[in-house]
C-alpha cells in the first residue's frame, strides 16, 4: 500500500473508532475491565474476617503464625489484541471482508483502552507469529498498531491459535485482558486457551461472514482456498456435500464456543452483515453488571 494511501485509511479509521470510543464505550470499558486485576502488595497476620483462600502457606509455616496475602487493585491494565491476519479474513460477501471488521474493532478498542490510562499491545498471527507490538501507551502507539494492521502481509497461509496462544503465554507474564479476534475456522487450541485463561482474562472475538455458513446450491463451483492456495471443483448440487459443509462449519463454532466458556473466558459473535457497535455496547454492559 502507497504511503499517502496508507495514511488516508488510517486517519479514516481514526475518525471513525476514537469518537466512538470516547463518547461512547470509555464508560463501559471502565466498568467492565476496572477493578478486575489485581496485584500482590504485602504479608501480613491473619486477622478475623480475612479469607482463608489468601493464606500464604510458605510464610505460615516458615513463622507458625497465620499469614495472608494483601492484593490491591491494579491502576493500570495491560490490553493485548491477538489478532488473526491469515488469508481467511479478507472473504466478504457484503460490504466489509472480515479483515476490515477485524481493524476497526480493534481499533475501538484501543483507543477505549488509552482513554483509561491502560497500555495496549498487539500479537499479530497467522500459521506463524507474523508482528508483536509490545504494550505501550499513548495516541501515537495506537496509530502505529493501526497502520501495521492495515499494512500486514502475512507470510503465513494458514491459522494456528494455539500457538499465538503458546506465544502470548511466553511473552506476556503480567495479567492482561486479552482479546482473540479471528474467525475460529480451525481447531486445536484448547490447551493453550486453558494455560492462558488462567493467568489472563480472555475474549473471544468471532468474525464470521454470513455466506461461510453453508454453500450455495449452485452447480458446479469453483472456489480457491485462500489459504493454501488450492483449487478445486465442488458440486453444490450435492446435498450431501452441503450437509457436510454446514456441519464442519458449526462443529468449528461448538468447539470455539464450549471450550472459551469452559475455561472461563467470555465470547463475542460478530457477523459482517450487521452492525458491530451495538454487539459490544451490550458485551461491555453485560461484564459490568
Amino acid at each position: 500500500m502507497e504511503t499517502s494511501e496508507l495514511l488516508k485509511k488510517v486517519r479514516k479509521i481514526e475518525i471513525k473508532t476514537k469518537g466512538l470510543s470516547r463518547h461512547i464505550f470509555s464508560g463501559e470499558y471502565h466498568s467492565a475491565f476496572k477493578g478486575r486485576g489485581m496485584s500482590f502488595s504485602e504479608v501480613r497476620n491473619y486477622q478475623y474476617g480475612d479469607d482463608i483462600r489468601n493464606i500464604d502457606w510458605n510464610v505460615t509455616a516458615r513463622t507458625g503464625d497465620p499469614h495472608v496475602k494483601i492484593f490491591e487493585e491494579e491502576r493500570e491494565l495491560t490490553v493485548m489484541l491477538l489478532v488473526d491476519v491469515s488469508r481467511s479474513s479478507l472473504f466478504g460477501s457484503v460490504a466489509q471482508v472480515k479483515a476490515e471488521i477485524i481493524i476497526e474493532i480493534c481499533a475501538l478498542l484501543a483507543f477505549s483502552a488509552i482513554t483509561n490510562n491502560d497500555k495496549v499491545g498487539v500479537l499479530l498471527f497467522s500459521d506463524r507469529i507474523e508482528r508483536f507490538i509490545p504494550p505501550k501507551k499513548g495516541k501515537s502507539h495506537i496509530l502505529r498498531i493501526i497502520r501495521e494492521l492495515l499494512d500486514c502481509e502475512p507470510a503465513g497461509h494458514g491459522t494456528d491459535i494455539g500457538l499465538a496462544l503458546d506465544y502470548l503465554n511466553n511473552v506476556l507474564k503480567k495479567r492482561a485482558i486479552c482479546f482473540v479476534i479471528s474467525d475460529f475456522i480451525t481447531e486445536g487450541y484448547e490447551k493453550p486457551l486453558q494455560i492462558a485463561a488462567r493467568r489472563h482474562d480472555m475474549i473471544g472475538i468471532r468474525v464470521t461472514d454470513p455466506r461461510e455458513a453453508e454453500l450455495p446450491a449452485v452447480g458446479l463451483l469453483r472456489a480457491l482456498d485462500a489459504e493454501t492456495g488450492e483449487e478445486l471443483w465442488l458440486d453444490t448440487g450435492s446435498k450431501a456435500l452441503r450437509e457436510r459443509y454446514a456441519q464442519r462449519y458449526a462443529n468449528q463454532y461448538q468447539y470455539f464456543r464450549s471450550i472459551f466458556l469452559k475455561n472461563g473466558a467470555d465470547i463475542v459473535d460478530i457477523p459482517v452483515d450487521r452492525p458491530y457497535i451495538q454487539t459490544l455496547l451490550q458485551f461491555f454492559q453485560k461484564r459490568a453488571a
